[in-house]
């Protein structure tokens, strides 16, 4: 039995030393921390699974119009006043079919996600909140609504954090400890931070290695999300056009981070996934060749966000 790694410390930071300059552009560097993933792992990767149907716009949930964003046919205008039932209906078919699509593959290989749950949706559909759950998928916090929440008046906000966390734990029956919004208001790591109980926050794209940041005072372990390595992908230009390239972009960015870490520096990866896109068949088709290519590759940590996390506090906690 290996013995467990002693800690390296890894100092958090707000702003690019030395300046006022509220971004940090120079991260690890040239030399970033050996993550010593479980086992040697060359390469921890972290599939998410956004389940959003029921949450996004419509006049059920008192919006002004009908969705826009991430479905079959984006773009052109919003149908206002009304309900638009041939967005509504490609949002059903991801809590319908798509879901269980994706959990069967995930289930055939042994495999686990991160579920980015909007808390409206999980509510609409306890029946998956809890076969989530039941399965051992982490589910996460993804905001109480699939909106943007840029102009959202902080107190409001504030609610909703409480109130989606709140739903979480009652239909998992476990606190969710990840959080993701998506589309953020100034405020909102801030109020994440302030609520507390959390063991990362994934609002960030800036890096292949979590890394800490102050926030309250209090440093905030950062897991950074993708919006390349994304099914989103398939509705947004330029995207991609077919399923083989969005496999091929897939393996070749395992292929490339593989080879840093055998290299010796291991890297993270998170692939981004959403029910109405990829649960729909040919695309399914194209995670299930994606889903063997790493189970056959024998070095790859396939874990929950929740146990990256954990890893790192205890293997690189702040100084």
């Amino acid at each position: 039995m290996s013995k467990t790694p002693a800690p390296d410390p890894v100092s958090p930071h707000v702003m690019a030393p030395g300046t006022t300059y509220p971004r940090d552009l120079r991260g690890y560097g040239a030399n970033p921390p050996d993550p010593r993933w479980p086992n040697g792992a060359k390469l921890a990767l972290s599939f998410v699974l956004n389940y959003e149907e029921g949450g996004e716009n419509t006049v059920l949930n008192g919006d002004a119009g009908s969705e826009l964003y991430l479905h079959e046919v984006p773009g052109g205008s919003p149908t206002l006043g009304e309900r638009n039932r041939t967005v509504e209906t490609q949002f059903d078919y991801g809590a319908r079919a798509g879901v269980w699509r994706v959990m069967r593959l995930f289930a055939q290989r042994g495999l686990k996600f991160t579920v980015y749950g909007v808390g409206r949706a999980l509510e609409l559909n306890p029946e998956v909140t809890r076969a989530f759950a039941a399965a051992g998928h982490e589910v996460a916090s993804h905001g109480w609504r699939w909106i943007d929440y840029h102009g959202m008046p902080e107190d409001e906000e504030r609610a909703e954090i409480a109130r989606c966390v709140e739903t979480i734990e009652r239909l998992t029956g476990r606190r969710p400890v990840g959080w993701y919004t998506g589309r953020i208001s100034p405020n909102t790591r801030r109020l994440v931070a302030e609520h507390g109980g959390f063991l990362y926050d994934s609002d960030s794209y800036d890096d292949d290695l979590p890394h800490y940041i102050e926030v309250a005072g209090k440093p905030q372990l950062i897991i950074p999300y993708t919006l390349d390595a994304n099914d989103m992908k398939f509705a947004v230009p330029p995207g991609f056009g077919d399923p083989d390239g969005f496999e091929r972009y897939l393996r070749d960015a395992v292929e490339m981070l593989r080879a840093e870490g055998a290299a010796g520096a291991p890297k993270m990866m998170s692939v981004g996934l959403h029910c109405r896109l990829v649960g729909r068949p040919g695309r399914a088709a194209s995670l299930a060749r994606f889903l063997d290519h790493l189970v056959a590759c024998g070095d790859v940590w396939v874990a929950t966000r929740e146990e990256i996390a954990r890893h790192w506090w205890a293997t690189h906690p702040p100084k």
